[in-house]
């Protein structure tokens, strides 16, 4: 089993603290950057309260960065931009219950879990080949997706 090491770095109480990670996922990785910047700094059920309404389709989430061609969307605050990036929100609410688990076996109070550091990073490429005409091919990569939660007991 491979020892993941974390971007996180700095002064923390590892008593308070609680990780969670996913590690190859094959999510968008622009999607999975907007989503981790709009859940950083939020409650746990605050957070996943946000993903389960973009699931739902009922808020979008800000294309701060990635937002070239991107059509304004109702409910967004202070922002114009913004998409529904569903996969990628389920995932995250996978990673939320782990976290959440994590904390249960830590011994810490979920409800009290405020998220210090979320983030996600590109990782490998998947290369796959499309057969054309004439015995050409065209490339058809995926790029999979590292994400990274850290929350602390407030």
């Amino acid at each position: 089993m491979p020892t993941w090491r974390y971007s996180y770095s700095g002064t923390y109480d590892d008593e308070k603290m609680v990780k969670a990670s996913l590690r190859e996922v094959s999510i968008s990785p622009k999607h999975a950057v907007e989503i981790a910047r709009e859940i950083r700094g939020k409650m746990l059920e605050d957070a996943r309260r946000f993903l389960e309404d973009v699931v739902n389709m009922r808020r979008p989430v800000p294309f701060k960065r990635y937002n070239k061609k991107v059509p304004h969307r109702r409910g967004l605050n202070k922002w114009h931009s913004g998409r529904y990036p569903v996969k990628a929100a389920k995932f995250f609410l996978r990673l939320l219950d782990n976290l959440e688990n994590n904390a249960d076996f830590k011994g810490l109070d979920p409800s009290r879990l405020r998220i210090i550091h979320c983030v996600a990073l590109r990782g490998r490429k998947i290369k796959k080949y499309i057969p054309r005409a004439f015995g050409r091919s065209s490339p058809f990569f995926d790029t999979l997706t590292h994400v990274e939660i850290v929350a602390e007991e407030v």
